[in-house]
C-alpha cells in the first residue's frame, strides 16, 4: 500500500494546536483533502523559531493575535506523499502565500504582500502536524544531499540571505553580529562567505558564543564586553560597517547601533517583545546611520538550496535537539529557555 493510501485508511493525523498563551495540545483529526493545486506531505522536520515563541508565550505576535487554536510552524521539511509529479521528493515548504495580484507582489516583493497567508500565523495553519496539504508551486524539491531536516532549516537560512542582502555586505568589511541564536549563526556564516574581513559575534550564553567561534567568528564578546567604556575609552571598542540584531531586544539593539561606525549600517531582524523597539535615537541619529528592518524574505529558495548542497554553509550542527509530536511542549519549554540552538519537532518519526 503507498503512503497516501494508509493514509487515507488512517484518517486521522496527529495536530499540535496552540489553544492560548503556554498552551499546546495534541488532538487527533481528520486528514487534510488537497486542493487541485496543492500536494499532500508528510511533515517530517518542523524547526522552532524566535516568531513561534513569540506566539507561545504571548499568543499573539505583533498585531496579530490568536483568535482560535492554530498550529503554529513555519520551517518545515517533509516528503509528497500523493500521486502528483513530486510524489515521493523531499522537499522544502516555503511557508509563505502570497496573493500575486498586488502591487507590491507585482514588484517582486511577494514577503511584503499586505495579504500574504503564511503557514503558523493569524488563523492560518502551519506545520506542527503529520500531514499537511500545501500549494505545489512553493515546494522546493531537494537534492540528495539534503534530508527533510536540511528542509527546514532552509527557511532560517533564508531569512539570514535576505538580512545579509539588507546589510550589503562588502569585501574586506567588519561585521557584528549581535544574538547567535540558529539565524545569527547562519547569518555569520553568510557573512564571512560573503568576504568580511573581521566577524564579531556577540551573546550572552557560552554555548552560543562557542558555536559563533566554531562557524568563523574572529571576535566573540558578551554583550557587557561589546560596549565596555573602558575598552572605548582606550580606543580598543569595536566599530563595524555593519550591524545585525538578530536578537529583538532593545539591549541588542542599542549594541548594535553602538558597534556601528558613523555612516554604517544596521539591521534589524529580530522581533521585539509586545511590538515596540527602543533605542537612544542620539546615537543613531549622530552617526548617520541606515538602519533597515528584515521581513522574513524574498524568492531565495533556490539560493539557500545551493549553498546548502554545496557545503558552504553549516546548517546541521546548528540542530542540537529533536523531539516527537507528543513531546511539543517540552521542545518549545527547550526553545524558550535557550537550552540549545535550533530545536526540531520530528512528527513523522520518534526522536531523543
Amino acid at each position: 500500500m503507498s503512503e497516501i493510501g494508509a493514509l487515507r485508511k488512517n484518517e486521522g493525523v496527529r495536530v499540535a494546536r496552540l489553544h492560548g498563551a503556554g498552551t499546546l495540545q495534541v488532538h487527533d483529526e481528520m486528514r487534510p483533502e488537497p486542493a487541485p493545486d496543492e500536494a499532500l506531505v508528510r511533515v517530517d522536520a518542523v524547526g522552532i523559531c524566535g516568531s513561534d515563541l513569540h506566539w507561545f508565550a504571548e499568543g499573539g505576535i505583533g498585531d496579530a493575535q490568536l483568535g482560535r487554536p492554530l498550529v503554529i510552524g513555519h520551517e518545515i521539511g517533509g516528503t509528497v506523499v500523493d500521486d502528483g509529479p513530486l510524489a515521493g521528493r523531499v522537499v522544502a515548504v516555503d511557508p509563505a502565500i502570497p496573493c500575486r495580484n498586488c502591487a507590491t507582489c507585482a514588484r517582486g516583493l511577494g514577503h511584503l504582500c499586505p495579504t500574504v497567508r503564511f503557514a503558523g500565523h493569524g488563523d492560518f495553519d502551519g506545520g506542527l502536524r503529520d500531514v499537511m496539504a500545501w500549494p505545489a508551486r512553493l515546494l522546493h524539491p531537494l537534492p540528495p544531499e539534503l534530508t527533510a531536516e536540511d528542509g527546514a532549516m532552509l527557511e532560517p537560512l533564508g531569512v539570514a540571505i535576505h538580512a545579509l542582502d539588507l546589510g550589503k555586505v562588502r569585501a574586506g568589511s567588519a561585521v557584528a553580529v549581535v544574538g547567535c541564536g540558529p539565524i545569527g549563526l547562519l547569518v555569520l556564516q553568510l557573512a564571512r562567505l560573503g568576504g568580511a574581513g573581521t566577524v564579531v559575534a556577540v551573546d550572552p550564553l557560552r554555548h552560543r558564543v562557542d558555536a559563533a567561534r566554531r562557524l568563523g567568528a574572529d571576535v566573540t564578546l558578551s554583550p557587557e564586553e561589546a560596549l565596555a567604556p573602558d575598552l572605548l575609552a582606550a580606543g580598543r571598542g569595536f566599530e563595524v560597517d555593519t550591524a545585525f540584531d538578530v536578537s529583538g531586544h532593545d539591549h541588542a539593539v542599542e549594541i548594535a547601533i553602538g558597534m556601528a561606525r558613523p555612516g554604517g549600517r544596521v539591521v534589524l531582524a529580530g522581533i521585539p517583545d509586545h511590538d515596540r523597539t527602543t533605542f537612544r535615537a542620539s546615537t543613531a541619529r549622530r552617526k548617520g546611520l541606515t538602519l533597515l528592518l528584515s521581513r522574513r524574505m524574498g524568492d531565495v529558495y533556490p539560493r539557500a538550496i545551493d549553498l546548502a548542497v554545496r557545503g558552504l554553509v553549516d546548517l546541521r550542527s546548528i540542530v542540537s535537539h529533536r523531539y516527537p509530536l507528543d513531546r511539543v511542549s517540552e521542545a518549545f519549554d527547550t526553545a524558550a529557555h535557550r537550552r540549545g540552538n535550533k530545536v526540531l519537532v520530528v512528527p513523522s518519526r520518534d526522536a531523543g
